[in-house]
């Protein structure tokens, strides 16, 4: 991950602005920590903290194009970069190999409708100086993250994260993912429409396990396009065991030569975190032996994750209390890859929310409820896990990468007809994706049930993390959070300290408008809760009160 800071709309002083700009954007270093650059004339400035994954010794950034002068800054990956590049019209003066150069030509030949065919995670600015315009946009999920605002001049910020503009900016919002901003037109447009999110729809496509599994082959063939050393996350659940078994399989070839050269970095290297003896640690161990990876076992103490609870905080720019707990390991973990010289990981986010693995999936009442569970929870992934798996490790200068949020898998697994994934007797939670893939891992991770990550990495990490946040919160503190923290209050002691901790980092009232309402628990959600209570009566029609024998995974 890159880190991207610019000023737009500049009306005066442009070169006090270049030196505030070049002092906010070091905030962001961790991004990038391999390069830095910047542009700027009298209406704007671009800066760019490069971390080099793709064509390292060219691709820094920010891109011009000689023809037009257009500026280009972006955070992200093109993967289908060289088949845009192919139906590119007119000649155009390509300076480097890099896979975000193409958005130049292809903004130049098509206008704004070309963000529709990009598959990646990005967010970019593109400033067309001749004109005094420019184009804002972020990926359809929003596994990059991207922040905007104006300052009491009025100049316009954007900004990868929330640290680098909070403090200059008024407001500051999350720019939504899915959407571009011309300024031209002044507005918002949504440009990620896709029929399985339409308001009614349900899909009704029939199962089809050799297209899904070749789908989402290809997603992760696609996200190993890497010029550098990469790794494999692997947590002992079936999400991110099945991408690492499919990495394993084209390890050998190098993908941007489409497998007909020998991959510069053939032997795979794979990680777990846990506290000694984690439930996770083993499955991963078993994981790793099966592809034949090199695995690395990394051990934390519950005082080492209570001591790095603030950076956490201050990297993940959120309160949310189960993002907290879970980025916490991850963080600690990233900083033991990127020592070894990695900067690439692949991980298994996204697959719960595609496939309804949540245990409180198994109450949904219908396909129709079924689906519209999903599409929300992948409407709101950028504000939970996408935000926890590319804050949390590139705040050691790593990229995570998603395969199961690839637009092209979600096309296939999503206009899927929900009634084949919903959970009965004789079919669990994600069934689909795991017959997809029967043979490629061992059966007993395969047929796993799931686990909450803050959980598999050790049972004693929350319950340690409840006992410490105890001790620094007194019940009257808690008592009066209202008054303190009268938006998004705080329920419990562990809220209130993490709230407290960002407010003390991010005192931008705006700031914690940016973090969602209410608890990102699974069970917790209000369907979830609805779910429940129908579930109940359903099996106990005097309401009392029926055992959810999965309680203890949510």
């Amino acid at each position: 991950m890159c880190g991207i800071l610019c000023v737009l709309d500049i009306k005066e002083d442009a070169a006090g602005l270049r030196k505030k700009a070049l002092a906010q954007v070091k905030k962001l270093r961790h991004r990038g920590p391999d390069w830095s650059g910047v542009y700027s004339d009298e209406r704007a400035i671009l800066c760019h903290e490069r971390l080099s994954i793709v064509d390292v010794e060219h691709g820094a950034q920010p891109l011009v194009d000689a023809k037009t002068s257009r500026v280009l800054s972006v955070n992200g990956e093109i993967y289908n970069h060289k088949e845009l590049t192919q139906t590119l019209k007119k000649p155009h003066d390509f300076r480097t190999a890099s896979d975000c150069e193409p958005i130049l030509y292809l903004y130049d030949e098509q206008g704004p409708d070309f963000i529709k065919r990009l598959n990646g995670i990005f967010a970019f600015v593109l400033y067309d100086p001749k004109n005094d315009e420019y184009l804002i946009a972020r990926d359809p999920i929003g596994v990059v993250p991207l922040y905007w605002g104006h300052d009491a001049e009025g100049h316009m910020y954007v900004a990868s994260e929330l640290k680098a503009v909070s403090e200059v900016c008024l407001k500051v919002e999350q720019f939504p993912p899915g959407h571009y901003y011309l300024s031209r037109e002044k507005k918002t447009v949504k440009y990620y429409n896709p029929k399985w999110a339409e308001p009614g729809h349900i899909p009704s496509a029939p199962l089809d396990l050799k297209a899904l599994r070749e789908s989402l082959e290809a997603a992760v063939r696609r996200q190993l396009m890497c010029d550098v050393p990469y790794g494999l996350l692997i947590s002992g659940g079936v999400d991110s065991s099945i991408i690492a078994a499919i990495a394993a399989k084209y390890r050998t070839g190098r993908v941007e030569a489409d497998g007909k050269e020998p991959a510069w970095w053939p032997q795979l290297h794979s990680f777990s975190v846990g506290l000694e003896n984690a439930p996770d640690l083993k499955y991963a161990r078993k994981v790793a032996g099966h592809i034949g990876s090199i695995h690395h076992e990394i051990h934390f103490t519950v005082q080492e994750g209570i001591d790095a609870v603030p950076d956490v905080i201050y990297h993940l720019e959120t309160f949310d209390v189960t993002s907290i707990r879970a980025a916490t390991p991850m963080y600690l973990m990233a900083r033991k890859i990127r020592a070894m010289g990695i900067k690439m990981i692949l991980s298994g986010e996204g697959a719960d929310e595609i496939f309804g693995g949540y245990l409180y999936f198994h109450k949904a009442p219908d396909r129709k409820e079924f689906h519209e569970e999903t599409v929300r929870k992948l409407g709101m992934l950028h504000m939970y896990d996408c935000l926890r798996a590319n804050k949390a490790v590139s705040a050691w200068g790593v990229e995570a990468r998603v395969p199961f949020l690839d637009v092209e898998f979600l096309e296939t697994a999503m206009n899927l007809d929900p009634a084949e994934k919903m959970i009965t007797k004789d079919r669990k939670e994600k069934w689909m994706l795991r017959k997809a893939f029967e043979g490629y891992i061992p059966d007993e991770i395969l047929w796993r049930q799931k686990e909450q990550f803050s959980d598999g990495v050790g049972y004693g990490w929350i319950d340690s993390l409840k006992a410490h946040a105890e001790k620094e919160v007194a019940d009257r503190m808690l008592k009066n959070a209202a008054h303190r923290f009268p938006d998004k209050t705080p329920v419990t002691k562990e809220g209130f300290l993490y709230r407290s901790i960002f407010e003390g980092l991010f005192p931008n009232p705006s700031a914690a408008l940016t973090v969602p309402d209410g608890p990102s628990v699974a069970c917790s959600t209000p369907t979830a809760i609805r779910w429940d209570k129908s579930f109940q009566e359903m099996q106990d029609p005097s309401g009392r009160a029926v055992k959810n024998v999965h309680e203890k995974s949510y």
